[in-house]
């Protein structure tokens, strides 16, 4: 199901199965709709047929339908791990785009200290710095439909493996959105890029191959960043991202190896591999392989801060709506003596049963000290 999430602009007629209120002993009918869907008593065809036939003429099948999808989808969503939120900042907004949904502010050490105040002293105000950032959630979603067709030859076991897709759907998207955000976004912060090779005191993106030694270089480098006055920030290094097929196996080496060798006039001799116990954590990121730039991608390699302190990239979900939703539109099809028809004998222009599925999240850029690019072609 490729490219299944889209950036939907209008949701005219659709709502969220567990937005629309529940008819009475609705729990007890959504097992039975589960049962009956996923053939869970192993009726035989001709029974579930009759059965499965006798439920399409309720006026609620279309929501248990929906509902039944949503509730498969969200243990298969919740269960994918994606690489991307050990290094990044998780949190919420209250809008969607073009809303700014919510603003944040640099990371700042100039409150860190307090004066001293003498007898009968002054208190002093502290004085922040003004940098913010303004943070941004999207709708996503795609719609599907259930033919007329399919439903009289009772064809429900097609759905076994939606909700699966649905779930890696979403998880694909909102994976792209963060890797996006940051792969190879190089140029100036004055420009708005994550990664700055040009500006004095603020390079945070180099051209070194991944050693030990450039290593020690870079985050050095990193861990050197300041704030405006002076004032050391919490930005140490926490992960290594490289993507897959290409620095795992040596970044694993440099993070595990107990030795090294030192090679100088004297000869080669081991020693210590101090960047071993630095306890950098590595991940291996499958999307900037991707998403990188081209021939910028498979040698390059980032470092990230703990997000808990200091973020270069937050994620950001609808609050509220913080898994992705399973829609129905309504129906808008009556017979010709104006009686009202089956919710599934379909809509009026194709005589389908419309389904969306809807994901709202953001991702966004925050503080370039939290994060180290080195750029190396392949």
């Amino acid at each position: 199901m490729p490219e299944l999430l889209k950036v939907m602009e209008d949701w005219k007629g659709y709502q969220s199965s567990h937005e629309v209120k529940k008819p009475e002993n609705y729990e007890q009918k959504l097992k039975e709709a589960v049962d009956l869907i996923y053939n869970n008593n192993r009726l035989a065809p001709h029974k579930r047929d009759f059965l499965v036939k006798e439920a399409m003429t309720t006026s609620d099948f279309p929501l248990l339908l929906a509902d039944t999808l949503y509730r498969s989808m969200l243990p298969a969503y919740q269960a994918i791990d994606p690489e991307w939120k050990k290094y990044v900042r998780i949190d919420k907004v209250n809008k969607l785009f073009p809303t700014i949904g919510a603003k944040r502010f640099a990371i700042t050490g100039a409150n860190a200290r307090l004066d001293k105040i003498l007898e009968k002293g002054e208190y002093k105000l502290v004085t922040k710095g003004e940098s913010k950032y303004d943070i941004y959630a999207y709708k996503y979603g795609a719609k599907f439909d259930i033919s007329w067709e399919m439903m009289l030859s009772d064809d429900l076991g097609a759905f076994s493996k939606l909700p699966t897709e649905f779930a890696w759907a979403a998880a694909n998207t909102e994976h792209a959105e963060v890797v996006g955000r940051y792969a190879n976004d190089l140029g100036t912060h004055g420009a708005g890029n994550l990664y700055d090779n040009a500006t004095a005191g603020e390079i945070n993106a180099g051209v070194l191959p991944l050693t030990i030694d450039n290593l020690a270089t870079t985050i050095a480098l990193m861990q050197a960043f300041r704030d405006p006055g002076g004032i050391p920030i919490r930005n140490r290094p926490k992960y290594l991202v490289v993507s897959d097929g290409g620095l795992e196996f040596e970044a694993r080496n440099i993070l595990t190896s107990t030795y090294r060798m030192n090679v100088d006039s004297g000869g080669a001799f081991p020693m210590a591999n101090t960047i071993a116990q630095y306890g950098l954590q590595l991940v291996v990121d499958p999307w900037l392989s991707i998403l990188g730039t081209a021939g910028f991608t498979k040698n390059s390699w980032y470092l990230f801060a703990d997000p808990t302190f200091i973020a270069a990239i937050e994620a950001d979900y609808l609050e509220g709506h913080e898994t992705p939703e399973i829609c129905m539109k309504s129906s808008d099809k009556v017979s010709v003596s104006g009686a009202p028809m089956s919710p599934m004998s379909g809509d009026f222009e194709s005589d389908n049963i419309l389904y969306r599925i809807r994901d709202c999240f953001g991702a966004n850029k925050l503080d370039w000290r939290a994060t180290f690019l080195n750029t190396v072609a392949d």
